[in-house]
């Protein structure tokens, strides 16, 4: 078995990951490691925004996770997509460049989880950050590594939604990351001249000079190796041959929401009750590992037109699609430009307290009413998802001998609160597309129908048809209470001095929010902790 040897060792080439890896590389006398199980990004499907439909499910880029029956949505199975490419899931996401709500982050440190408050992490965003937008600096940095710009060329019925929420008092938010999240907009995008922009073309690409600096990817992690209560490594599969990487300082788990869990499971670190009823030997009893799994739940209504101003397959838009490579290639604008995701924006339902208790995704392209990535025709659609649902589910192993099976339980309305937010979303997304501002190109809703209309078909219909937005946080939780998996203030996994998590598995509560800038300010973070500890080694 081959053998490599550390200072530290990072497991996870995403969001978290990458930050965490540059970091710590800085410093040229450490020795870095950062382990992807996924391959190359160099691709024109992940670089190329609009190739974003051709990597959700993909087995090359995706994971493909499914969950388990979901009792309360007539027993379906729900996709959960995680990203498997150098950049993790920000090499396959959306690019939309969220932080959340500050009273989120506020929220964070009344559970004990001291240093996370808004002012504690905006100076971090900032210093992340390279807005090329020129938006207000009280927010925003423009130094940092990570471009934040607009969509190179929105299509017209996204502004047309924008326009169309001012009919219903939302108005047009042009920072979502400022001071209020309230109203609608088009979306910042983490984008450089039109190409995707992702955490290791950000954080990983411009150091990869690096001498002390090793990339391994297409590496699959079974097991970290504990000795007298220590970590000392890993043990991984590459090319096809086992490999031992040797850890003479510290591991970060930044495997993600599901991976990291995952292999602290399979490792023996969790629920100690739990392991030993499937096979594994506990050596580290962590009652937390796996739980507080939370996702935001979504619906979605999808809108035939017309109208070819809207993305779509037709032949009265095949000389825009003929189009759009000679376009995008030339000048970044046309078709291929799309996140399809342009627009949204967040609003507040009748159970909201003072904060958005919902966001908007808004589509201008038909989405499909059968599950299809591509359906001929055009139209328009508005997905809507609860902000900061109340179920809390769990990610668990089952299985006996050497194969152990990972089950992903999100428990989506088991708490009902859930369900009541979500049914009045459908409703304030509706009156939204009732505007007068979409009159002409206005077409039949295929789904919900328009035979759905009380709270109990609305929620018949969510029980049918809702997914996620893909964002799992939560289980490896900090905080202080008996089920934190991690200590606020290292982010080292309980009973090890050597052993950290930084990625969205950290979060006690789900943002109002996308996550991927968040999971950035978690790795910035972390790796401050780790560089504040070696000088502090240093001068003792």
């Amino acid at each position: 078995m081959e053998k490599l040897e550390f200072d530290y060792i990072i497991i996870g080439a995403g969001s978290a990951g990458c930050v965490l890896a540059n970091r710590l590389s800085a410093d040229p006398k450490m020795r870095v490691c950062l382990i992807e199980a996924g391959g190359s990004d160099n691709s024109m499907r992940v670089r190329v925004p609009a190739g974003i439909l051709s990597l959700y499910g993909n087995p090359t880029y995706d994971y493909g996770y499914v969950g388990v029956p979901q009792p309360a949505l007539n027993n379906r199975r729900l996709p959960v997509n995680r990203g498997k490419a150098l950049g993790g899931s920000s090499a396959i996401n959306s690019m939309i460049y969220i932080r959340g709500a500050s009273q989120d982050y506020d929220d964070w440190a009344e559970l004990g989880c001291n240093g996370w408050s808004y002012n504690d992490v905006l100076p971090v965003f900032k210093d992340l950050e390279k807005n090329l937008l020129s938006q207000d600096p009280a927010y925003h940095g423009f130094k940092g590594e990570l471009l934040v710009d607009q969509p190179q060329d929105p299509n017209l019925v996204s502004k047309t939604w924008v326009q169309a929420g001012e009919a219903i008092g939302l108005p047009e938010n042009t920072d979502f990351n400022a001071e209020s999240q309230f109203g609608l907009g088009i979306y910042n995008v983490t984008q450089n001249k039109g190409e995707r922009f992702s955490a290791y073309s950000a954080f990983v690409r411009p150091v990869l000079n690096r001498q002390n600096l090793s990339v391994i990817s297409g590496a699959e992690v079974q097991q970290i190796v504990v000795v007298d209560g220590r970590v000392t490594g890993v043990q991984l599969v590459a090319d096809g041959a086992a490999k031992m990487i040797s850890c003479r300082g510290e591991l970060v788990l930044s495997a993600g929401a599901i991976g990291t869990p995952k292999l602290l499971l399979l490792s023996g670190i969790g629920p100690a009750d739990e392991l030993k009823a499937i096979g594994i030997e506990p050596i580290a009893d962590v009652a937390g590992v796996g739980k507080n799994l939370r996702d935001h739940i979504d619906g979605m209504i999808t809108v035939r037109s017309d109208s070819n101003s809207t993305l779509g397959l037709s032949l009265a838009n095949l000389p825009a699609m003929l189009a759009a490579p000679f376009q995008y290639f030339a000048r970044r604008k046309g078709m291929l430009t799309t996140n399809y995701v342009e627009a949204g924006g967040f609003a507040r339902t009748k159970y909201a307290d003072d904060l958005p208790d919902i966001q908007f995704h808004f589509v201008p392209g038909y989405r499909s009413h059968r599950g299809r990535l591509v359906e001929y025709g055009h139209g328009y659609a508005v997905h809507t998802c609860v902000l900061r649902p109340k179920s809390v589910g769990e990610l668990r192993l089952s299985g006996s001998g050497h194969e152990k099976k990972l089950e992903i339980d999100h428990r989506f309305f088991s708490d009902k609160r859930d369900a009541l937010t979500l049914i009045e979303g459908i409703k304030i997304a509706r009156s939204i597309l009732a505007s007068p501002a979409f009159a002409d190109i206005r077409g039949p809703e295929i789904l919900p129908g328009p035979d759905v209309n009380s709270d109990d078909e609305i929620l018949a219909y969510l029980r049918a048809e809702a997914l996620t937005v893909y964002h799992p946080v939560g289980t490896a939780k900090m905080g202080t209470d008996d089920m934190a998996v991690v200590d606020p203030f290292s982010l080292k996994v309980r009973g090890f001095d050597n052993l950290r998590v930084a990625d969205a598995s950290i979060m006690p509560t789900l943002l109002g929010g996308n996550t991927n800038a968040p999971t950035m300010m978690i790795g910035e973070k972390c790796a401050r902790m780790i560089l504040a500890e070696t000088r502090a080694d240093k001068a003792a």
